[in-house]
């Protein structure tokens, strides 16, 4: 899907069009809980990968409230995507998954997230990542920094970038490939590898939890703009394994192998 023309859109100063964004991004988390708090049903895709109602009801209220907070900014989001729903971008687009780690939410362990992010020529310049269930929100923008919010305080967050110990490597609790992880770490001094679901396992390496987080599977760019941007602004970086940096808006929009790091 190449980027198609849109009309000039002169982006508002970051640090307060972030702020505008939290009560959006809690308010989806909101719907999100109200479903976990039920006997929700799960329905297939085309592309076999769940859905619940959490998906939906949390898309369609993110949908319009990014629309009146950035009028004229198309929002690319997973439902109405999978629904055939995709909308001409340009410079400047939303990237919103309602619901990252549905078989997390399905399986009832909390580490699902709410995503979404801003992208400008290619790059995620801030993203909102709300883990609700845990009760942790992450935030991330280009030149303003970034931050976590859990239990009612604020605080930056910076990447660790030189881990004395050893390097702590998140994987994907659900979509794990353990053959080719281990390749792929091999001879590099692992101190520590844990599990994590959805777009959270980018944010522990924002909050210096982890340091590297290598994705040798398929994504879409929804599934991590969010997380991405978070890293980002915290000192980190998400590049391919040829070593390019990460972009979005790519034809079919789906990613290529990478890697997540927090290092120097």
């Amino acid at each position: 899907m190449p980027l198609a023309w849109s009309p000039p859109v002169t982006l508002p100063p970051l640090a307060p069009l972030l702020e505008r964004l939290v009560p959006i991004i809690r308010a989806a988390g909101d719907v999100v809980m109200k479903v976990y708090a039920t006997d929700f049903a799960v329905r297939g895709k085309d592309d076999a990968s769940p859905v619940t109602e959490a998906d939906e009801r949390a898309e369609a209220l993110i949908l319009p409230a990014l629309q009146d907070l950035l009028p004229g900014v198309p929002v690319v989001a997973e439902e109405a995507v999978a629904a055939g729903r995709v909308p001409e971008f340009g410079r400047h687009f939303w990237l919103v998954d309602p619901l990252d780690g549905t078989k997390e939410f399905i399986g009832r362990n909390g580490e699902f997230t709410v995503n979404v992010a801003l992208i400008e020529d290619g790059n995620p310049v801030l993203g909102a990542v709300l883990a609700p269930a845990l009760d942790r929100l992450f935030l991330g923008a280009h030149g303003v920094g970034a931050f976590i919010e859990e239990g009612g305080a604020r605080s930056p967050i910076r990447c660790r970038h030189s881990p004395a110990a050893g390097l702590t490597v998140v994987a994907s609790r659900s979509h794990g490939d353990a053959a080719a992880l281990d390749a792929f770490l091999a001879g590099r001094p692992v101190a520590a590898l844990k599990s994590a679901g959805s777009s959270l396992k980018l944010c522990l390496i924002a909050n210096g939890e982890a340091d590297l987080y290598p994705r040798l599977g398929r994504t879409m760019e929804w599934d991590i703009a969010a997380g991405h941007a978070v890293l980002a602004a915290a000192g980190g970086k998400v590049r391919t394994l040829a070593g390019d940096a990460l972009r979005y808006g790519k034809p079919g929009l789906d990613n290529p192998h990478f890697v997540a790091s927090g290092l120097d």
